[in-house]
């Protein structure tokens, strides 16, 4: 389902052009800001798969081996009332977003551009609207999910299987984010289509997102999406995603959270569905040190998004990650994680291809170590 196209040089030159201005306004210059990280790991998979890598897994795939899974710099210069946002991302989590390696079987494409090292790039205006209208134009990552591709915005290490298949990683188009209340906001969404910079057919996706904070403890969290994604000249249906999320915190240490999302695409006479449930927990230990436990459930019936034969297929997973943080700019995490499957959907050493699966559960151990700046 995920689809890969490049990405024009016409938002590079806006960025360039903008920026370029920005600084030659010795009189007025807009806050500028800069940050990123360096994420990495090591995983053991315990069934010992032939091919070396988690099933399943959409970042944290290669087992028994050292890992770059991202290092990020972000560029920021704040709207007043225009700014602007970039973020480069380089290693396996950036390869498997833009499309340019699958984590299914390993399989690489050549990067066709420079651009393919861009999470996100776009401008920002704050038009002065009722409490203030925030329009972003360009390519930034999705509304939909609780977890995001950043580790160190995640409680636990590795991501759910409803992020890695269920819903998309980034679009191109336009954004409008207003805020009604101080605890309602909404934003709509035109853009082109699921993880694509340029539209594989004539039609616009559109997406909506509301955020509502009924106290300061809980979050209540609403998206939707709808539109065409497959190729112009296919015989398709609209693709359509909803998804709730609700985040609570309980006291200064323990917080819970729950994902639970549903989606849909007709192609070729065929209704293909997909949905999942993940909930979260993460306590406090220490002021440097958390615990955190997932536990999911994903159903595929018909392998639409997994690509699983399994009739009914579905896979279930629970995992236990340890969090501590020695200095501040550093994360270390001890992961524990079990996959479950109604069926042989995971490798053994005795595996003789990429698709002989011979068991029902996947037992992986993982050390991620996340430095920011």
């Amino acid at each position: 389902m995920r689809k890969h196209v490049p990405l024009s040089a016409l938002l590079f030159m806006i960025l360039f052009t903008s920026t370029v201005a920005s600084a030659a306004d010795s009189t007025s210059t807009p806050p500028f800001s800069w940050s990123g990280l360096v994420d990495v790991y090591y995983s053991k998979n315990f069934n010992s798969p032939s091919n070396q890598m988690n099933q399943f897994r959409n970042f944290d795939i290669y087992e028994n081996q050292f890992g770059l899974n991202l290092a990020k710099l972000t560029l920021q210069e704040a709207a007043q009332p225009v700014g602007f946002r970039l973020d480069l991302g380089f290693g396996t989590a950036n390869d498997v977003v833009q499309g340019l390696l699958n984590p299914l079987t390993g399989a690489t494409s050549p990067m066709t551009s420079t651009l393919d090292l861009v999470e996100q790039a776009y401008l920002e205006t704050d038009l002065p609207i009722g409490s203030g209208l925030t329009v972003d134009v360009g390519k930034f990552v999705t509304l939909m999910g609780n977890e995001v591709i950043e580790s160190s915005g995640n409680w636990n290490y590795s991501r759910s299987f409803s992020f890695a298949y269920a819903i998309p990683y980034y679009h191109e188009g336009i954004r409008a984010t207003y805020s009604f209340t101080s605890n309602f906001t909404a934003a709509v969404y035109l853009v082109n289509d699921w993880n694509s910079v340029v539209s594989i057919n004539r039609s616009k996706t559109v997406a909506l997102g509301l955020t509502y904070s009924p106290t300061s403890t809980t979050t209540l969290v609403v998206n939707g999406m709808s539109g065409f994604e497959q190729p112009l000249g296919a015989e398709y249906g609209k693709t359509n995603l909803a998804e709730i999320i609700v985040s609570q915190s309980v006291g200064d240490n323990l917080s819970f959270a729950a994902d639970g999302v549903f989606g849909e695409e007709r192609v070729g006479g065929v209704l293909g569905t997909w949905k999942g449930i993940a909930l979260y927990a993460k306590y406090n230990l220490t002021p440097k040190s958390d615990l955190a436990l997932r536990g999911e459930v994903y159903y595929d019936p018909l392998g639409y998004t997994t690509g699983l034969t399994i009739p009914k297929a579905t896979l279930k997973e629970i995992t236990l990650t340890y969090e501590y943080r020695p200095w501040s700019p550093l994360i270390v995490r001890v992961e524990g994680r079990d996959d479950f499957a109604n069926g042989n959907a995971f490798l053994s050493a005795s595996s003789i291809s990429a698709t002989d699966f011979t068991r029902t559960s996947q037992p992986t151990i993982l050390v991620g170590l996340i430095s920011t700046f």
